[in-house]
């Protein structure tokens, strides 16, 4: 029997010391704690498919919380299926010690370990809905009190009509013009096709 431990933050810039250290405290090797740091709400993380991959039958998986394997109420279930079925593994959630299968194994702890897990799973997906809807609500009433979102629109530089115009009569050179006006090409042929339209033509 090997012992796995799966850690899973939704971004980049979060921090996963925390279920690191559930990892640590429970003795998972450090060569088994795999860890995708991308969204929960699906299934396609590059990680948790090798962790998959890894487990044989007889093995133990460490997780901190239910909505470490997702957030979707069907998908979390689903995904417990394949590992505990499928895979022949047991699961421990170091946070909910009544989901840890490698206790009570008769009919009577499968089906409170089962209840337990849907609850649970109802629950992550639900919260998951209600922080969407949080945000949404916050978007509409920030937009209402006139916050703008997105990155903060650039006004041209004040020469950007002289360059232009030497550059037009090919007395300067596009890198000269983009190196003079602090731009990407890009942008730049953006503003300039806002200047021209701006001109009328």
């Amino acid at each position: 029997m090997k012992i796995y431990g799966y850690i899973r933050v939704s971004s980049q810039d979060q921090n996963e010391d925390r279920q690191l250290n559930a990892m640590r405290e429970k003795q998972v090797p450090p060569d088994n704690i795999y860890t995708d740091k991308q969204s929960g709400k699906d299934f396609q993380r590059s990680e948790y498919a090798a962790l998959v991959k890894k487990l044989k039958q007889g093995d133990l998986l460490y997780i901190l919380s239910i909505d470490r394997l997702g957030r979707n109420y069907e998908e979390i279930q689903n995904q417990w299926r394949i590992l505990t079925k499928e895979r022949g593994i047991d699961i421990a959630v170091i946070d909910m010690p009544l989901l840890d299968t490698r206790l009570n194994k008769d009919l009577m702890g499968a089906f409170i370990a089962d209840l337990v897990l849907q609850i649970l799973s109802f629950c992550a997906h639900n919260e998951r809905d209600n922080i969407r809807k949080r945000q949404a609500e916050g978007i509409a009433a920030a937009k209402a009190r006139g916050v703008r979102f997105g990155r903060p629109v650039k006004k041209p530089p004040e020469n950007f009509s002289v360059i232009v115009k030497q550059w037009e009569r090919g007395k300067l050179m596009t890198k000269e013009v983009l190196e003079l006006l602090n731009l990407t090409e890009s942008t730049f042929y953006r503003r300039y096709r806002e200047y021209k339209g701006g001109r009328g033509k």
